[in-house]
């Protein structure tokens, strides 16, 4: 099929045959998770009825992904809602009651760890001996202090160094160690235990981040990330339940399970449509109007549209965009996708009859003594295991059971979900009785895990500012195109949405929400003088 192009001499024009027929744009949503679905639900809501949304899985959700586990749901994906002070997410769940079962545990006001809140997290060494509690707290604090440094680059303005190379593990690594070195009362073997906790929180900073290290995080863009205020919480009945309120007013008519896109035609003369629809088989006495767009599906299947929503990950978009689109995206939008950064974070669920760890215990922290000295946390392939960085304890134990949490990341990640169920089984019970020192810990009865990075559909967990990169990047990718220089094309032919094209919120939920709604409303704003529609603003 040969590629769709305007040139800038036409006056083809189906957006304006369109308002002067006052016809219902055609209007395609690529992807059914949180973006993809607020979409479509302020679509509908502002009266677009010709709407129809393409996912390619056979479930919607996206990256949230809620299991059943016996009473209790356990999440592969998304986890928390992060802040509530006009978080449009937590205020979905607060207002349709799925936040009413949600005990203490599942609220921090603070910097949230993972899942460790309450409790006390035990720091435990491979050779298995813990470390002090007043210990752990020293090193945090200098951590925190750190952290908090890291921040001033964006906020600031503060020019950065040439040492740090711009990278917030380079920079957070030498400071804390200048920092711990210089130390006159700390012994030599408290020195070397404080190193290695470094290298323990650089890996939690890492999956919290969903990068494969923190060296490869920007730090002259890391605190342009914006925390929304207010108490982070865990919904108990499911993140999928926000999935569903979001769609429970979609018809069914619009929506498409396991309808994989293989190409998008954009900018469209009505010759190239035309071809199009014959090579779609169409009835020819029922030939639709032109369209500037073409959605070609895995299927053959093609679909005409006025404006296609693209809320694909930023790893889908790396992986296909030299081939998704034709013609081929403008240079500074392939720029931009080949520089942000995505990576895999993943979680390893281990379910035991009893536990093993004492009632206090909120998590066990994996720090090897070995790598005092790292300056890479890359590993060889079969030492993958060592990019675990915990195993957080999910509360409460009457909800949850004896349920243990792990967390890894980076191309480790990768390596582990090529494993078999039995293997990681095996290595993390290995794991655990190395570090507690406990010998008699039985393997656990089930283990449940995520595949994020093998997802051909996802291709990673969220994005982050890679080093090279800028927020500005993050807003040539959510530009829609044709960019608005070339007044002659039919305008927000194809649009952007997603967590990776929010520049405040990247990598949450209520990013991608958002993303969504903005999207959503570039059309209402376009369309409303033709039929009446009011623009729904973001709640943000």
């Amino acid at each position: 099929m040969q590629s769709c192009e305007i040139s800038s001499d036409s006056t083809d024009d189906p957006l304006s045959s369109a308002l002067h027929r006052h016809r219902q744009p055609r209007i395609v949503v690529i992807g059914a998770g949180l973006a993809g679905l607020a979409t479509t639900k302020t679509l509908l809501e502002n009266g677009f009825t010709n709407v129809t949304v393409l996912e390619a899985s056979d479930r919607i959700g996206g990256r949230v992904q809620s299991i059943q586990h016996g009473k209790t749901t356990l999440e592969l994906g998304a986890t928390w809602i992060h802040g509530a002070n006009g978080n449009p997410i937590y205020h979905l769940a607060e207002d349709n009651g799925l936040l009413e079962h949600t005990t203490e545990e599942e609220r921090s006001v603070g910097r949230i760890s993972l899942y460790a809140k309450n409790g006390v997290a035990h720091y435990q060494t491979n050779n298995g001996k813990r470390i002090p509690k007043d210990l752990v707290e020293e090193f945090s604090d200098l951590y925190n202090e750190v952290y908090e440094l890291t921040q001033e680059f964006f906020q600031n303005g503060k020019p950065v160094g040439a040492e740090s190379q711009n990278s917030v593990g380079i920079f957070t690594r030498d400071v804390v160690r200048k920092k711990i070195m210089l130390d006159p009362y700390d012994s030599e073997g408290t020195k070397k235990l404080k190193l290695s906790m470094l290298q323990q929180y650089l890996k939690v900073e890492s999956c919290e981040s969903s990068s494969p290290s923190m060296d490869e995080v920007s730090l002259s863009e890391f605190g342009e990330w914006t925390e929304i205020p207010g108490a982070h919480h865990v919904i108990p009945a499911g993140f999928i339940k926000v999935i569903d309120i979001l769609a429970q007013d979609i018809p069914s008519r619009v929506l498409h399970l396991s309808k994989p896109v293989r190409r998008i035609h954009w900018n469209c003369s009505s010759h190239d449509t035309d071809e199009i629809v014959d090579q779609a088989d169409h009835n020819q006495d029922q030939r639709p109007s032109p369209s500037p767009v073409c959605v070609e599906c895995e299927d053959g299947e093609c679909l005409l549209a006025d404006h296609v929503i693209i809320t694909a990950s930023l790893g889908v978009l790396k992986k296909a965009h030299e081939t998704l689109f034709s013609p081929g995206l403008p240079l500074d939008k392939a720029q931009a996708i080949q520089k942000l950064g995505i990576s895999t974070t993943d979680k390893i669920f281990l379910e035991f009859a009893e536990p093993f760890w004492s009632p206090e215990c909120n998590s066990i922290q994996f720090v090897w003594e070995d790598e005092a000295q790292l300056e890479s946390q890359a590993y060889p392939e079969e030492l993958w295991y060592r990019k675990i960085c915990s195993f957080d304890v999910l509360y409460p134990p009457e909800r949850y059971g004896h349920m243990l949490s792990g967390w890894i990341c980076g191309e480790e990640a990768l390596l582990m979900e090529k494993c078999d169920d039995e293997t990681v089984a095996e290595i993390c019970t290995e794991l655990l009785r190395q570090f507690t020192g406990n010998q008699n810990i039985p393997k656990p009865r089930r283990i449940m895990r995520s595949s994020w990075g093998s997802n051909p559909y996802i291709r990673g967990s969220y994005s982050f500012t890679r080093v090279g990169s800028s927020g500005r990047d993050v807003e040539k990718l959510a530009e829609p195109l044709p960019y608005i220089k070339n007044t002659k094309a039919p305008p927000l032919q194809v649009l952007f949405a997603g967590e990776a094209t929010h520049r405040k919120y990247y990598s949450t939920t209520h990013g991608a929400l958002l993303s969504g709604q903005r999207e959503a409303n570039r059309l209402i704003e376009l369309y409303q003088y033709s039929f009446g529609a009011e623009t729904t603003e973001p709640n943000i």
